[in-house]
């Protein structure tokens, strides 16, 4: 099994929420600048837990923040060395651990860094097992990401791999279903039993599914709809499928 451990080069996380995230979630953080003045129940948590933690920070004028991001960042600025990727089998075991029919979420070229944020979000809230994107030809996770997730991005398992064909074939000798989202396609998602240990594989935003990948699906399901335009924005249509399997698995 051939996966991609390397690390993305350093960034900045930008605001209060966002920053607080990181820090309860146990990310490495190298620094935290803070604006002075800063006031409110969230700046008085996110103070004692940079203290509690032993994370530096410093207050600095408006003036020194004002560069980062054009000065939209709430006054707080963290600087995070890396994002760790989990290997697949790694990830795949830890939820196998907490549930005997995990969901992850592929995402085949997905680009927009907002739609990959939203995606992650939607899935830590339902419970995902992790997503799985390609090393090369996806959207980064950098601070917009993790902005976009509320944070989840810094809670739910990531793994990177050289190609979605590996984690395909891992998957399926695991027991995993793999359910391709298509419009194309002729079944309807309720038709699929996703109470089963499930992949949901998601295209990019212009190309949806390359035909190297949906030939390794198992389904193909499409999401039903009445209007002209004919195809969704990809992270509704992922929040779509992952609360279509959180609904048949409380049944």
């Amino acid at each position: 099994m051939e996966n991609t451990q390397k690390k993305d080069t350093g960034y900045h996380l930008y605001g209060m929420h966002p920053v607080l995230e990181a820090v309860l979630s146990g990310r490495q953080i190298e620094k935290v600048l803070l604006k002075q003045g800063l006031e409110g129940q969230q700046f008085r948590q996110l103070l004692t837990e940079l203290e509690r933690r032993g994370i530096p920070f410093q207050f600095v004028p408006a003036e020194r923040l004002a560069r980062f991001r054009g000065g939209k960042n709430q006054g707080v600025v963290a600087y995070l060395p890396q994002i760790d990727y989990i290997p697949l089998e790694e990830m795949v075991e830890r939820a196998l651990e907490k549930n005997p029919a995990p969901v992850f979420v592929l995402l085949d070229g997905v680009s927009d860094v907002r739609n990959l944020g939203a995606i992650a979000r939607s899935a830590e809230c339902a419970g995902a097992g992790g997503i799985i994107l390609p090393a090369k030809g996806g959207a980064a996770i950098n601070a917009d990401g993790v902005k976009a997730s509320a944070g989840a991005l810094l809670r739910i398992g990531v793994s990177k791999c050289k190609n979605l064909r590996i984690p395909l074939y891992y998957l399926k000798e695991k027991g995993f279903q793999i359910v391709a989202a298509t419009e194309k396609a002729d079944s309807l998602i309720y038709e699929t039993d996703m109470r089963k240990p499930t992949a949901f594989v998601m295209g990019s935003e212009g190309k949806g599914i390359s035909d190297s990948v949906l030939a390794l699906c198992d389904e193909k399901v499409r999401i039903p709809m009445n209007g002209e335009i004919g195809s969704l924005n990809v992270s509704v249509a992922a929040s779509i499928m992952l609360f279509e399997a959180v609904r048949q698995r409380s049944l």
